[in-house]
């Protein structure tokens, strides 16, 4: 199939996620990771403090974990709307906590906290890095990226619990502290070695935001190598398709609004913060949009705005088929998903299906739908707090995949580029 990406190949698309996710370890790494493609692609990077020029062309806005990107088309007028894809940058994992040296009986560990609905047995026995973000004295922040064995959560000898494959309890904070080598607590080493990790001084560093991640890369899968395993994927293959998307829309001809890529950070715990998509981030950023074009009627370039939020779903599962409902199976490879839900956990109605649709039928991808069994309600996203913060017509949409929320997940290899292309053909509509 050829897309309006221009991979007539689709695993060329994967094989681009695979270099983003090794890439990306953390929120800040990804909105890293996006600004250098759209510095790339002719994108300007905007301060949120200074004055924005108007005029046609593409520009993004960086804070902390989110990332907000647009291009504006040759042609727009006052009352322009606009085509949003909504993603999230963050995963659930361990995060380190602001005392992080620790240890107990000649072991050296690290203090770390849950971050989002971790699945903790994953965690166990894997080789783990470390990544993040340093805040220096001066204001600065660095990025770090430590991608080698250096941290482990050790599992419990089965010798020592005969009755753990009947069932295995973890207590968060006792049996998931990873160690880092041997001999006595000393109070700083953490910081001292990532901050020589990060180039900078150990004494000029303020604050951190530090978090592990499986070192193992993505790799794909199976007989036919038709399944990608990384970790991650929730939700960087949304953040790096709506990416592609956007920049294949604002190399091409003939847009009629303003499309737009919203990355948000702190999906996974809830959204209400200064860069989830509880906040007014994405709002103030419309607003600073029309208002540096010398627009005067934001209510109906409102009322002429559509957004789509991506994130993952369940595919079927064949060892706990009955997890599911029954009439909804949907499946890797088979095309993004439609995420339908009656009490609005997600925000799609009929004329979002109708969107979706629409989009899936220019791009010439398939589509599923995803609906949870009644006695097993649904997770939310970011689809529904967009929809009430901004008043928009929304519609929730993903890919299918298994594991969800494991140190690694599963999904279809073709996936990824079935849902750039959606997305491509959505923002170009």
């Amino acid at each position: 199939m050829t897309s309006p990406l221009g991979h007539r190949f689709d695993r060329a698309h994967t094989d681009d996620l695979i270099r983003y996710i090794t890439a990306c370890p953390s929120p800040y790494h990804a909105v890293a990771g996006a600004a250098e493609r759209l510095e790339s692609a002719g994108f300007r990077r905007v301060v949120e403090t200074e004055q924005w020029e108007g005029g046609p062309g593409g520009r993004y806005l960086l804070r902390g974990g989110a990332l907000i990107a647009w291009f504006v088309p040759e042609g727009s007028r006052n009352t322009t709307g606009f085509r949003i894809v909504g993603a999230h940058t963050d995963s659930p994992n361990l995060r380190v906590k602001p005392r992080p040296d620790t240890g107990r009986v000649g072991w050296r560990q690290i203090a770390v906290e849950l971050y989002g609905g971790t699945l903790l047995n994953t965690w166990l026995d894997r080789d783990l890095g470390l990544s993040g973000r340093l805040a220096l004295r001066d204001g600065s922040e660095h990025l770090v990226h430590v991608d080698r064995a250096l941290l482990r959560v050790p599992q419990l000898a089965i010798h020592l619990d005969r009755a753990v494959n009947e069932g295995m309890t973890l207590d968060k904070q006792q049996h998931m502290t990873p160690v880092w080598g041997l001999g006595p607590v000393v109070e700083g080493d953490l910081v001292e070695f990532v901050a020589k990790e990060a180039g900078v001084a150990p004494g000029d560093v303020a604050g951190w935001d530090l978090m592990v991640h499986d070192v193992q890369p993505p790799a794909y899968l199976g007989r036919d190598r038709e399944l990608l395993a990384a970790g991650r994927l929730d939700n960087l293959v949304s953040v790096h398709a709506g990416l592609a998307a956007l920049l294949a829309a604002a190399a091409g001809d003939g847009l009629t609004h303003i499309p737009v890529l919203a990355a948000f950070d702190h999906e996974e715990v809830g959204s209400n913060t200064t860069t989830g998509a509880g906040g007014p981030l994405l709002e103030n950023t419309l607003r600073r949009i029309i208002g540096s074009q010398h627009w005067d009627d934001q209510a109906r370039a409102f009322a002429d705005t559509l957004c789509l939020s991506s994130d993952v779903g369940h595919a079927v599962h064949p060892n706990y088929a009955e997890r599911h409902d029954p009439d909804h199976h949907p499946l890797p490879n088979g095309g993004p998903i439609l995420k339908v839900n009656a009490n609005q956990r997600y925000a799609t109605d009929a004329r979002g299906r109708a969107v979706w649709a629409a989009a899936c039928e220019r791009a010439g991808v398939p589509w599923q739908t995803f609906v949870s069994r009644n006695s097993i309600p649904c997770g939310s996203t970011i689809g529904p707090i967009t929809a009430t913060r901004l008043g928009v017509e929304t519609v929730d949409v993903g890919i299918a995949m298994l594991s969800m929320h494991s140190a690694r997940e599963l999904c279809g290899a073709s996936d990824p580029y079935l849902l750039a292309s959606a997305m491509n053909a959505f923002l170009e509509s």
